[in-house]
């Protein structure tokens, strides 16, 4: 089967968890998504992920970040909800032990009160390496894992992630997007003494057998879902790896990453929701659908499920911004095709 027809076969599979747009339904039926990112240094990128999540069909999209990054991007649109709520490390000065608990403390009990609204969390873009912050996304995780909520991690996430991966190790609700540089830092991390490459060192990790790679690597942390961006996109769970090479850009404009992360995350949390009709409808319905789901050669793990869907859609937008503005496409080119893109896969 050549690549034209293998994507008429799987595009089908990929529409079933595409809700349907109908004037009954209320206000965030369609997808209630959170990012965790956003500090003084960086504003954009925890921006492009929500504003994509909404782009594509997302009713609510949200941002918690510190009170330096709020202001900046409550300014780039008023269609999101911005929180004022985490702290770093250059706002609060030095902290002794107890201070600093105090902190991570208001911290959580500010996300806390939120998170169960939620259909799916993004964690990362525009975060940044400060300690103290980290440390309280680290918990927010923790309270994330508890409630059940899928996770979505980018960009300082999977920073995050390679110094703790305990925090997601195990958690099927989980998917990472890590970039070439950062798959290989994983890969010294959870496999370098297994294979005895790079023993840690990331720059000492194969390319070769990109997929094997990955398929180990995602299967050693439990069965999370990992995307392995590149000019192909391979996703897996630890039993399969579909790739994406569909569509594309030639232009690599920084932020691209952060689209994938919001389309990712309103795919989980339509999946999810399509999935949970098994409760209702019993046994039958979840084979008929794992049955449907391997006839048109998708796994029916729902995570993997949204990672392909937000894969072909990102590649979609950027090939068609690329189309329009050639050399001087830019993110926010991407993020203004996705309704168009979304319509020419999904028809609804």
């Amino acid at each position: 089967m050549d690549g034209g027809s293998k994507l008429q076969h799987i595009l089908p599979a990929l529409q079933y968890v595409v809700p349907v747009l109908a004037p009954e339904r209320h206000k965030g039926q369609a997808g209630k998504v959170a990012v965790i990112g956003g500090c003084r240094e960086y504003t954009g990128a925890p921006y492009f992920s929500a504003i994509s999540a909404l782009k594509m069909g997302a009713d609510l999209a949200h941002i918690f970040c510190t009170a330096g990054a709020a202001t900046v991007i409550k300014s780039y649109s008023p269609e999101i909800i911005v929180h004022p709520v985490l702290h770093e490390s250059y706002d609060t000065g030095e902290l002794g032990g107890k201070e600093r608990v105090d902190v991570k403390d208001k911290v959580m009990g500010e996300v806390s009160k939120w998170l169960e609204r939620f259909d799916c969390i993004v964690i990362g873009p525009g975060l940044g390496r400060d300690s103290l912050l980290l440390d309280c996304v680290a918990e927010i995780i923790v309270k994330a894992k508890s409630l059940n909520i899928p996770l979505v991690l980018d960009g300082d996430g999977l920073f995050l992630i390679t110094k703790e991966p305990e925090l997601v190790i195990g958690y099927p609700f989980a998917t990472l997007t890590p970039n070439v540089t950062e798959h290989k830092r994983l890969v010294a991390k959870i496999l370098g003494e297994k294979n005895n490459e790079a023993s840690g060192n990331w720059r000492e990790v194969s390319d070769e057998d990109l997929p094997g790679q990955l398929q180990a690597l995602a299967k050693k942390m439990g069965g999370v879902t990992i995307v392995q961006k590149g000019k192909t996109d391979y996703i897996s769970d630890g039993k399969t790896v579909v790739s994406s090479d569909y569509f594309g850009s030639p232009r690599r404009c920084g932020g691209q990453g952060d689209v994938l992360s919001g389309c990712t995350a309103c795919f989980v949390s339509w999946a999810r929701d399509f999935w949970s009709k098994a409760d209702s409808e019993g046994r039958n319905f979840v084979e008929q659908r794992s049955s449907f789901y391997t006839k048109h050669l998708i796994c029916s793990n729902p995570t993997m499920v949204s990672a392909l869907a937000g894969s072909l859609l990102c590649r979609k937008a950027a090939a068609n911004a690329f189309a329009q503005h050639k050399r001087s496409t830019v993110t926010g080119n991407i993020i203004e095709c996705l309704g168009h893109s979304m319509d020419e896969l999904f028809p609804f």
